[in-house]
């Protein structure tokens, strides 16, 4: 394995642009062939957003998370699942900048993405709440991640089974969107026929290996960059690796609303976000020593309390249905954005504790 350390500064620097743009480009082929299979399954795109994007799209986390584990950096790598989460959730507010004209929260009509946002902030409360009480290891595996992943599992199954049902319709001005949701079913004039669900996946998976290498290398890279810079490890995790394994959601999410696919782009991106709580399960079945609950600090709290209540930001907006933008973004992304540099900050004061 490269050593990515002992590389100067501007050869990290030309990897990791390198790297940034491999992912970039994969997460476009990767959401087309995401919508083709959503349209050929007949499954939603929340559905297929939550469970092929986000997949796809977690590969570099769970590269930095497996390595980081072995080599005994629990904390980098925990602080790299929950620096995405909150770093995820600020990005939607770049995707609202880049829809524009009306705020991203507004054409939303899926009643599951309220689901999704409030199963991430019932699942990232607990993490926290985890960190705070402490664990106890069974066969070499806390309590608390056991259940991580057992809430995840009933969390796609909440999902799937929510998928397609409408207990209520969106409105905008006393008005249900009855006519939008229509348009949302219906194809496209012109549509090409989908090809081969076969091919579909096989295209899928070659996409996915580039973004795996690719977002394995934008980590390693991103990582050395941060360490020559004299930051601590937590801080490196939350911030720095989390916008590099982050940059796949990105993409996908992006070339998403440019398709008009609302709720896949939101979908993969808190889908994202539950697989990381998950994931923690796999720091603590790969780490050698205790449980990694006990070994989070004050550091780990604080970021995964900023993580639900930026969800809880956004999830206001979903609620809210508020189309009144400024600066080409709604409110509750402003607001995010907000809250986000804040918490960045004084996570950095925090840093030398951790």
């Amino acid at each position: 394995m490269i050593d990515f350390t002992s590389l100067g500064l501007g050869y990290n620097l030309m990897i990791f642009a390198a790297a940034a743009a491999a992912v970039w480009i994969a997460g476009v082929y990767l959401t087309t062939y995401a919508d083709a299979i959503a349209e050929v399954t007949g499954a939603g795109h929340a559905v297929v957003g939550i469970i092929l994007l986000a997949g796809v799209t977690s590969l570099p986390e769970i590269g930095v998370t497996a390595t980081a584990s072995l080599a005994g950096d629990a904390k980098l790598a925990v602080n790299n699942l929950f620096g995405s989460i909150a770093l995820q959730v600020a990005l939607l507010a770049i995707i609202d900048f880049y829809v524009g004209r009306r705020a991203l929260t507004a054409v939303v009509p899926e009643p599951a993405v309220l689901v999704q946002g409030s199963l991430n902030i019932i699942l990232i409360t607990v993490a926290a709440a985890a960190m705070v009480i402490g664990d106890i290891g069974v066969l070499g595996v806390g309590i608390w991640p056991t259940a991580f992943l057992a809430g995840y599992v009933l969390c796609v199954w909440i999902l799937a089974n929510a998928e397609g049902k409408h207990p209520w319709l969106a409105a905008r001005g006393g008005k249900v969107e009855q006519e939008l949701m229509d348009e949302l079913k219906r194809p496209e004039i012109g549509a090409k026929p989908h090809e081969a669900l076969r091919t579909l996946f096989l295209k899928t998976a070659l996409v996915a290996l580039v973004i795996l290498v690719a977002g394995f290398v934008l980590a390693r890279s991103g990582d050395a960059i941060a360490r020559q810079s004299g930051l601590g490890s937590s801080f490196v995790g939350f911030v720095l690796i989390a916008f590099a394994t982050s940059l796949p959601e990105l993409s996908t999410a992006i070339s998403a609303t440019r398709r008009g696919l609302y709720t896949m782009a939101i979908s993969d991106i808190l889908g994202t976000n539950l697989i990381n709580v998950a994931m923690v399960f796999l720091v603590d079945l790969l780490y050698s020593g205790e449980p990694v609950i006990n070994l989070m600090d004050d550091f780990a709290v604080f970021g995964a309390l900023l993580a639900v209540v930026l969800t809880a930001l956004f999830q206001t907006g979903l609620s809210e249905r508020r189309d009144k933008s400024f600066l080409r973004m709604g409110y509750d992304s402003i607001g995010v954005i907000i809250v986000y540099a804040l918490g960045v900050f004084l996570l950095y004061t925090l840093r030398q504790s951790s």
